[in-house]
């Protein structure tokens, strides 16, 4: 079972980046002291402490609180046309996806993860044929072993966002018309940035259940840093990710799967849901 990608420490360094509070600004606001307030951001799980820093970083307490718990896990995700594979890159994991029509055996590919080889053997193990490549952003972690992939299967058709486009493949730009067809699937891209300046997460409908594979934008319990925009990134996953059926399983680039129910439930980054 692959972890939680953030724990408590992380959420509240999050949070606190994002709104650029300082440790002297947020301890007072908390009526908590500043030594306090370093205990939580060093992994403390004072429940009192969190629960006031909590609306002070606009989170919700009581699922920070069971972070700092560790006491939820998202539930298991099994379901036929969807893969994910997780691979280390340095000191952490990331995660790339393949979704495929089981009558036609047309697959694509969502990033590459560390090293492709685990999804090359999976295509050639299912006799599948991989059709195009969609990367959600163009981190490192994410893009890491592009080439292999490419060549390896013979796919010609990368495709990224214009507004980060990575050398070699196709950008498109996200209008109410764009989207590609697969077999049986149908893929749809929605602009979640603010962790990166073109993140995209794509809507996958054809299978048992819709999936969307968001890249960093959100975690189980989490979400991508905002590394260009904070409230953009907030505001994007509202719009493009929390109206999506709670029955959409979210495929993140770090972490488990979860699904839009359980992250309206457990993620302490969206407190309007609980």
């Amino acid at each position: 079972m692959i972890p939680l990608e953030d724990l408590s420490n992380d959420v509240l360094g999050k949070a606190q980046r994002g709104l650029k509070i300082s440790d002297a600004t947020l301890a007072e606001q908390a009526g908590i002291s500043v030594t306090a307030l370093a205990a939580l951001k060093d992994g403390g799980t004072d429940e009192a402490d969190l629960l006031k820093v909590a609306p002070c970083l606009q989170l919700h307490g009581p699922s920070l609180v069971t972070m700092a718990k560790m006491a939820w896990h998202p539930q298991p995700v099994q379901m036929g046309g969807l893969a994910q594979f997780n691979t280390t890159y340095h000191d952490m994991t990331v995660n790339a996806y393949i979704t495929w029509d089981p009558a036609t055996r047309a697959a694509v590919a969502f990033d590459t993860g560390a090293d492709a080889q685990p999804m090359i053997d999976f295509l050639s193990a299912n006799d599948l044929s991989l059709s195009m490549i969609f990367l959600t952003h163009t981190h490192g972690d994410h893009v890491a072993d592009l080439e292999k992939l490419c060549a390896t299967t013979g796919c010609k058709t990368v495709r990224s966002h214009e507004r980060e486009a990575q050398p070699g493949t196709q950008t498109f730009a996200i209008a109410p018309d764009t989207a590609w067809n697969v077999g049986g699937l149908r893929i749809i891209p929605r602009s979640t940035w603010g962790h990166s300046a073109g993140g995209v997460t794509y809507v996958v409908s054809g299978l048992q259940q819709p999936v969307a594979i968001v890249g960093d934008a959100l975690f189980a319990s989490s979400m991508g840093g905002g590394a260009v925009s904070y409230a953009d990134a907030l505001a994007t996953n509202r719009k493009e990710i929390f109206t999506l059926p709670d029955n959409t399983i979210i495929c993140p680039g770090h972490g488990p799967f979860t699904t839009v129910e359980q992250e309206k439930a457990n993620n302490p980054f969206y407190p309007e849901f609980k």
